[in-house]
């Protein structure tokens, strides 16, 4: 018998959004899988309308605005109490190819040491273009990237190989690795978390593995413009996954040349005249300095 795979998606007055993706979700020809949305406080009438569009889909409401931390954790400890083998957690803004979770849960069977496996990823704008193959974490200068961005797709891609994090949007999560590793930290709130989740995986020694063959597009654009908001999280997130796992003393220059690259970038923004930009960032910094994580509580 296959395994059960509870699917969370977490939704925050994205409701357009969010039912594209579950009409999405149904046309899946995996087996044994179950959707939960998990709603974020919205004021949008999400959680009414799911329901009444969706009846076999479970929606869960937790009141607030949690961020992807902390939705995600109630949602994946819900799964796995109600007898998820795995939680395939996504993004809103997402479609996937009817295949995806099939070729995510065979890979994961047929390799135990993987703690989790993730699609490669396209823009929902531009069908076979990459945006997601494979992470990798660039630790001298504290940064992220993703393999394959924007390159047009003509099959260079297709064995299953390790990377140093998956994409949060889309992530396979084995039921004993959430519970060896724990959940997301809550700090970050939203963006970096499910990186640090990564690397904390892989301390715990187990693989992340990139499946080129499940597919599935995202509703990003290319080169797409942050707002300050992105920006506040973008920043000081950043310093805390480098603070939590560069060891003593990298870690003074890790933190140096961060701050260095930050203090670059809000330059440009203030010599584009994009204050609200630079700003954020500022306070992103500041708010790392002074240990204050979660929701931003200002506005820029």
């Amino acid at each position: 018998m296959m395994p059960q795979v509870t699917v969370v998606v977490l939704n925050w007055n994205g409701l357009g959004d969010t039912l594209g993706c579950l009409k999405s979700l149904s046309h899946l020809d995996y087996p044994r899988y179950r959707v939960l949305v998990v709603d974020n406080g919205s004021t949008d009438g999400s959680p009414s309308v799911i329901r009444e569009r969706f009846p076999g889909i479970e929606v869960m409401e937790t009141g607030r605005n949690l961020g992807y931390a902390g939705g995600n954790n109630i949602g994946v400890k819900y799964a796995l109490q109600n007898g998820a083998d795995y939680v395939f957690i996504v993004n809103n803004d997402t479609e996937f190819h009817p295949r995806i979770l099939t070729r995510l849960v065979e890979t994961a069977e047929a390799h135990p040491r993987a703690g989790a496996v993730g699609p490669k990823i396209y823009y929902h704008s531009s069908p076979q273009r990459v945006w997601f193959a494979g992470g990798v974490i660039n630790w001298r200068h504290g940064f992220t990237y993703n393999l394959g961005t924007d390159q047009e797709d003509h099959g260079q891609s297709k064995e299953v190989r390790p990377v140093d994090f998956l994409a949060g949007c889309a992530l396979l999560i084995r039921r004993e690795t959430w519970e060896r590793v724990g959940p997301f930290d809550a700090r970050f709130f939203m963006y970096w978390e499910e990186v640090d989740w990564c690397v904390r995986a892989r301390r715990t020694h187990y693989e992340l593995l990139l499946v080129p063959e499940a597919t599935m597009w995202h509703k990003t654009l290319p080169h797409q413009t942050h707002s300050p908001y992105i920006l506040y999280y973008m920043t000081r997130n950043r310093f805390l996954f480098l603070h939590k796992h560069v060891p003593f003393p990298q870690k003074i220059g890790a933190l140096s040349r961060g701050a260095w690259g930050t203090l670059v970038t809000m330059a440009g923004f203030l010599e584009k005249g994009q204050r609200r930009q630079a700003r954020a960032m500022v306070w992103g910094l500041l708010d790392f300095l002074r240990g204050k994580f979660g929701p931003v509580s200002r506005t820029f």
